[in-house]
């Protein structure tokens, strides 16, 4: 066009511009009219197609993506592994746990909001979950994927009906074992994904069982336990207690739980023991419910006044399960074997001097002879409490936290105390500052008040249990009202205290 004049140039540029437009709108609207009859056809598919046949197509797209569509060289060749929800007999081989634990895990990584189809179940039988909610539980459909990632590995779930073939292009040929799970990856890395990946499934899905069912506290009757539904709400965060000892204990559990392997290099049994000591009303109890609450463990309180001998503590004590809490109560009124009612009783009865005013059908003779497991028919001993705890017989199970509180450390057998047998003692001390800022925090909802620095002076010179201020707390629901009345508590507990001394 260089031979054309300046005119005629111009004209031929408009003209071939002209063509491109056209161009550009031809295929902008042979774009159109193939994206609406793909809609027509995909509608018509979902209208006439049965759901199989979707699915299958689906999987068949996927297949042909893996292996040709990706590029995928000889290097990168997936492998898959396959999860039924039965055992290869089918149904009535029982059910594969893997299945479950692998349901409970990608519940957690499934987002609703990315994924068009998916299945939601409740069940009634269950019961509900540590919020007091009955758990919902979200899982794909067939024909589903989702993945996930774990030490830099990318592993990918896909969801297959029974009967269906696989997302990988595997087979699951025949439905005797029911659903089935793919976990698909790259060949080189298999080791990870059974030796690695497939436990660390099993674990975190136990952790999120043990974390989401509802507590049970067991107590003993005769050689066995019976087991209710324990909702003690205490947790760390309401636990009026010293905050660094507070901290010392959480940190205790948590080390606790996750040394497994190191409990097995040293040879000791996975057990940990706690001693909670201090006045009455300083919260122990309350600790122990913390505890189990964030462990998320079992209670199997033990009342040694009902287990007959050595044998019947021994079969209470094997068996409980692992991943429990065991707790003793006032340790010191359970040995020599005597608890409360039998020392009143004994007491009573060395008040007697004259035998005359003895019949063999007396209350001192009824006291001790005639029941089972009287006082002087009991063959318990401290030393069988001894032996499971770090024993012979402490190995008879793992993962275990035993708890012994008492009111009186100094009444408690030496043997008790050694190193070793309780791993931990915890002080319950009086009512401090940062214990009262928790319990306003529990029962006002406040953090400050006007009367907060009389009542922080009155508490660094007055001995007042948790228990006393949390009732003083109750007094009112108007928050003024209650600081005052417990202002008034801690003054006279003060001035109880100046004519004691002045006394003395």
């Amino acid at each position: 066009m260089d031979h054309l004049p300046s005119p005629m140039k111009s004209l031929a540029s408009s003209s071939d511009g002209a063509k491109v437009v056209d161009a550009y709108k031809k295929a902008l609207a042979t774009a159109a009219s193939v994206a609406a009859y793909a809609m027509l056809a995909r509608g018509m598919a979902r209208e006439l197609l049965p759901e199989e046949l979707r699915v299958a197509v689906r999987w068949g797209a996927a297949f042909v993506l893996a292996r040709l569509g990706g590029g995928r060289g000889k290097d990168q060749e997936r492998h898959t592994l396959i999860v039924r929800r039965y055992l290869d007999g089918g149904p009535g081989y029982g059910e594969n746990d893997l299945f479950d634990a692998v349901l409970t895990y990608l519940a957690t990584k499934i987002d609703p909001r990315t994924m068009p189809r998916l299945c939601v179940s409740r069940s009634r039988k269950k019961e509900p979950d540590a919020s007091g909610n009955w758990s919902t539980l979200l899982c794909m459909e067939p024909g589903g994927s989702t993945t996930d990632a774990f030490d830099g590995v990318e592993f990918k779930w896909t969801s297959i009906e029974a009967g269906g073939g696989g997302s990988e292009g595997g087979g699951n040929k025949g439905a005797k074992g029911g659903p089935t799970l793919e976990l698909s990856f790259d060949a080189e890395h298999t080791e990870t994904a059974l030796e690695k990946y497939v436990p660390f499934v099993m674990a975190r899905a136990e952790e999120l069982r043990q974390r989401a069912r509802a507590l049970k506290i067991f107590l003993n009757s005769g050689g066995g336990w019976k087991g209710i539904n324990h909702h003690h709400p205490a947790t760390f965060n309401t636990l009026a207690m010293d905050p660094a000892i507070k901290q010392a204990v959480i940190d205790d559990l948590d080390r606790f739980l996750k040394r497994k392997e190191y409990y097995q290099r040293i040879g000791k049994a996975w057990k940990r023991g706690y001693l909670l000591y201090g006045p009455p009303g300083t919260g122990k109890s309350s600790l122990v419910a913390a505890m189990a609450n964030y462990v998320r463990f079992n209670l199997y309180d033990l009342d040694l006044s009902g287990v007959y001998d050595n044998s019947t503590l021994q079969r209470l004590l094997i068996d409980m399960p692992n991943k429990s809490v065991l707790v003793i109560e006032d340790i010191d009124c359970s040995f020599d074997t005597m608890s409360r009612e039998d020392r009143k009783v004994s007491d009573q009865a060395k008040d007697y001097t004259d035998e005359e005013e003895l019949d063999d059908e007396d209350e001192y003779a009824r006291a001790y002879h005639a029941r089972p497991g009287g006082y002087n028919d009991r063959k318990i001993t401290l030393s069988g409490l001894l032996n499971f705890i770090d024993g012979l017989w402490s190995t008879s199970g793992e993962e275990r936290i035993i708890l012994l509180t008492t009111n009186y450390k100094d009444r408690l057998d030496p043997a008790l105390l050694r190193p070793g047998r309780m791993d931990m003692h915890v002080y319950m001390g009086h009512c401090g500052w940062e214990a009262f800022r928790t319990l306003a925090r529990n029962y006002h909802l406040i953090d400050d008040h006007a009367l907060f620095p009389e009542i922080q002076e009155l508490l660094a010179v007055v001995e007042v249990t948790p228990a006393e201020v949390s009732e003083m707390l109750l007094r009112s629901e108007d928050v003024d009202a209650a600081m005052r009345v417990l202002t008034e508590f801690l003054q006279q507990k003060r001035r109880k205290a100046n004519e004691a001394e002045d006394k003395n």
